[in-house]
């Protein structure tokens, strides 16, 4: 089963045939918003908007453990995530659609994983390619076929937010070596990797991080958002090739 995990700017999708909401109930809590399962060409998928349907929810409260928890206990084996992000890198303009392979993690007090305190033994997962290789290569193959150019690598830095970044934070994470920059990244992706989901995301660009480009002098966010609400028609497409093209279930109607 496949899980389309909506970020900034893609809390529900249009192209979804709805056919039920399921409150999920965890031993972390409850997820964002009840699960929505539906149909996209003719197969199933499971969709959760990480802010809650609102987006109501700031990066640095949402409940990952619970929604990464409330998936795999419905048969989830792979999760695609969007994630809107600031784009350090000159190719990372408003309007570009990445899908990074690195990520480096700068948020603090979040709750990061599923084996800890006294009755969890500790666990040590690989995670030195963060995001499944496979899972990317869905999605470039999903940009191809809706005929969207997407930028196939990339590292992304997960910061605490809410709020956004200063210009010499900027600096350090491109000196640190990140090509662009986001609050949702972790511990979502590692998460996943602890339950044995495989896990990749996609990332559109909404501006040019803070001090970079036309947000040199400070970001706008009327325009963030005018950007973003096009940049989404562009990432809807891709994924509903992602779920058409790369075999997942179908449904007893397909």
């Amino acid at each position: 089963m496949l899980a389309i995990i909506g970020g900034t700017g893609l809390t529900q999708l249009d192209n979804l045939n709805i056919t039920k909401r399921l409150i999920v109930r965890t031993p972390y809590g409850e997820p964002s918003q009840p699960l929505i399962f539906g149909e996209i060409a003719g197969r199933e998928v499971i969709f959760l908007a990480r802010h809650g349907n609102g987006h109501t929810i700031p990066p640095h409260e949402v409940n990952y453990r619970a929604n990464i928890s409330a998936l795999h206990l419905q048969g989830v084996t792979e999760i695609a995530a969007i994630a809107t992000v600031g784009g350090i890198h000159p190719d990372l303009a408003a309007g570009v659609i990445a899908i990074p392979h690195q990520i480096i993690d700068y948020t603090y007090g979040r709750k990061n994983t599923f084996h800890d305190g006294i009755t969890q033994p500790v666990k040590h997962i690989d995670f030195t390619d963060p995001y499944c290789p496979n899972l990317r290569a869905k999605w470039q193959q999903a940009a191809l076929a809706a005929g969207e150019s997407v930028i196939n690598h990339g590292t992304y830095a997960a910061t605490q937010g809410p709020r956004l970044e200063t210009a010499a934070e900027i600096n350090r994470l491109e000196r640190d070596g990140a090509t662009m920059v986001g609050m949702t990244g972790m511990p979502e992706a590692a998460l996943a990797r602890e339950l044995g989901i495989s896990y990749a995301t996609i990332c559109p660009v909404a501006n040019y991080a803070a001090g970079r480009g036309d947000s040199l002098h400070g970001i706008k966010y009327e325009e963030v958002i005018a950007n973003l609400n096009q940049t989404m028609v562009r990432v809807r497409n891709i994924i509903a090739q992602l779920v058409k093209q790369n075999g997942f279930k179908k449904t007893v109607n397909d």
